[in-house]
């Protein structure tokens, strides 16, 4: 392993002398030059692959070099690498890219891996809405996602959330934090009872599924739901579910599904968002379906910042002092989209 730093106008030779690797340049076209760092793992490999972000655990950079990849791996401190960044990394010859969903693999980052020999984009999420899909088809490279890997660990995340929201637990920090705190007080940041509420699922599948199991399981939540296809595994294992409470003298659970997401919106106290990001549901919570939901539910975004007009989520905070949110992402692309938080009432405005 080593790490490299390649810079613009740099002698070939002479780095690649003193970075002991002219062997694996001889007879190969250099891959470009650039002035970000990357961590080289099996120098002498023949595929070079770029990875464009450290990326956590080892079975991935075992499952490449073992391949007889020569793995590079951006070091750049950068938290989103732009589209010159990329291309300076895929330079002239590269075999593939593992990429991030901060980056906007269009016709131009596309065209340039195609132009450098690439075989395959592989994105690092499960959604693709950063990938254009026509564009790796024109260009005959297949696309790589990892549905499936992330499942239980979004669906806790969306449940740490809706408990954050409901328990006002960032508020109660932030005011601990900021020396407010005097003592006990009766109705000092009262949250909300979850036990026997109605919770809202907008997407049923994989994740939706399982955020909507853990609320129930956990606070016996009605589940109310909407989804182009009926999720008859989650509808089942929930009849099964009431029958098995009820068999303990307990209310049982019901699961329905929907007909339309503004039914879900009215009927539930909180509404979670496991939709794919495309053009129907960008802004798919716009300031009209928001005006349908209850002045005190609890709005959770577990999927793609641009499924809720941001805009007019603050404007509905700021009106509604009960209204709570908790963001997985948040609708600006410049950078806060990515941060989690389990979102405040007015705090909001000021994200």
């Amino acid at each position: 392993m080593a790490l490299q730093r390649l810079t613009r106008g740099q002698n070939l030779p002479a780095l690649a002398r003193s970075l002991e690797i002219l062997p694996w340049l001889q007879g190969r076209s250099y891959a470009g030059s650039t002035d970000l760092d990357v961590k080289v793992h099996n120098e002498s490999g023949s595929h070079r692959v770029v990875v464009t972000k450290d990326l956590p655990g080892e079975r991935w950079l075992q499952a490449l070099t073992t391949a007889d990849c020569r793995v590079e791996i951006c070091q750049s401190s950068k938290p989103i690498l732009d589209v010159a960044d990329v291309k300076e990394l895929i330079g002239s010859k590269c075999s593939a890219v593992l990429g991030q969903l901060t980056e906007n693999w269009g016709d131009e980052l596309l065209g340039a891996l195609k132009q450098a020999g690439g075989k395959i984009y592989s994105n690092y999420a499960v959604g693709y809405n950063n990938v254009d899909v026509k564009a790796a088809t024109k260009h005959g490279l297949p696309v790589g996602n990892t549905p499936g890997v992330l499942t239980e660990t979004t669906a806790e995340l969306a449940a740490a959330l809706t408990l954050s929201a409901a328990r006002r637990i960032v508020e109660a920090d932030s005011f601990m934090r900021a020396g407010k705190y005097e003592g006990w007080l009766p109705n000092l940041f009262v949250g909300a009872l979850l036990q026997h509420k109605t919770v809202g699922i907008v997407g049923a599948g994989r994740i939706g599924a399982a955020y909507a199991r853990m609320l129930s399981e956990g606070h016996k939540m009605n589940i109310v739901y909407f989804d182009p296809y009926p999720n008859k595994f989650l509808e089942e294992y929930m009849q099964r579910y009431g029958d098995m409470l009820e068999s303990f003298g307990e209310p049982r659970v019901t699961c329905r599904k929907l007909d339309t997401v503004e039914e879900v919106l009215k009927e539930a106290d909180v509404v979670s968002l496991h939709c794919a990001l495309d053009e129907k549901t960008t802004h798919l919570i716009n300031k009209e379906r928001l005006n349908l939901m209850k002045p005190d539910a609890i709005l959770v975004n577990a999927a793609r910042g641009p499924v809720h007009d941001e805009v007019a989520l603050v404007e509905h905070l700021k009106a509604n002092p009960d209204f709570r949110v908790g963001l997985d992402r948040h609708g600006n692309f410049g950078g806060l989209q990515y941060c989690r938080t389990g979102a405040r009432t007015q705090a909001m405005g000021q994200a």
